[in-house]
């Protein structure tokens, strides 16, 4: 009878690790890929693309994930329409010209006013990635300058 009672338990002890364990696997699995490595000179370090919903005649708005190495941004830029961007992993940065930065974590949404100079990024020990949403209806982002170290890190 003892020996079931052990046996039952050890059963049901292995089960729940093993039931943990596979969470814990897939806790830390990504909803989507990184995409494909962005190789135009917008971006300071290397970050990626994945292009969740592009434009098109019907709609014109789009949607993508970018995911920055740690210490990556983008360059000073702007949006006619504006833009969205939902952190969804990671520590990053987020500044608007002539305001101090601002830090984002995962959850955050930021919302960025039309026309407004800015520019987003991870932030020095931490691989970050956000959804960017926009509308490209009022024509496309306006590029500017990189982000310099002394603005990156004053």
């Amino acid at each position: 009878m003892k020996s079931k009672i052990l046996y039952r338990t050890l059963l049901i002890l292995v089960l729940f690790i093993g039931c943990n364990e596979s969470t814990e696997i897939h806790k830390d699995a990504t909803l989507f890929s990184k995409g494909e490595i962005i190789t135009n000179e917008n971006f300071t370090g290397t970050a990626w693309l994945n292009m969740l919903a592009g434009p098109d005649s019907l709609n014109t708005m789009y949607a993508g994930l970018v995911t920055f190495e740690p210490g990556a941004r983008t360059n000073w830029h702007s949006h006619p329409a504006g833009q969205i961007l939902i952190a969804t992993k990671g520590k990053g940065y987020y500044q608007e010209e002539g305001k101090d930065k601002r830090i984002m974590l995962q959850g955050e949404t930021i919302k960025c006013l039309p026309n407004i100079k800015h520019w987003h990024g991870a932030s020095q020990n931490s691989e970050f990635a956000h959804i960017a949403i926009s509308d490209r209806e009022k024509g496309p982002a306006q590029w500017f300058q990189p982000v310099t170290a002394a603005e990156y890190m004053p």
